[in-house]
């Protein structure tokens, strides 16, 4: 599960993308780059994210597997990126 995307079903951020970094039990801890960063992310139950079928990739899903160095700029590239294949080539409609 860590470094896939996931949606916040619950709560005020609902509707947000997030990545996962981090998995302790019942909890996820979430990363938007931006507010959430890897290194103070946001602490969710797993029963309130949607976990979506796509994950980052490369250099960037190694570290966050074996607990490396992870900066908020590539956390919001990916996420970047992942919005931009999912509207297409065409933008937002």
């Amino acid at each position: 599960m860590i470094g896939q995307f996931a949606v916040s079903k619950a709560g005020h951020d609902k509707g947000t993308l997030y990545v996962v970094v981090a998995r302790e039990g019942d909890f996820v801890y979430l990363s938007d780059g931006r507010l959430k960063t890897p290194q103070k992310p946001k602490k969710k139950r797993l029963r309130h994210i949607q976990p979506v079928n796509a994950a980052v990739e490369g250099e960037l899903l190694h570290r966050l597997l074996e607990g490396g160095k992870v900066y908020a700029e590539e956390i919001g590239h990916a996420l970047k990126l992942y919005c931009r294949s999912v509207e297409g080539p065409q933008g937002r409609r």
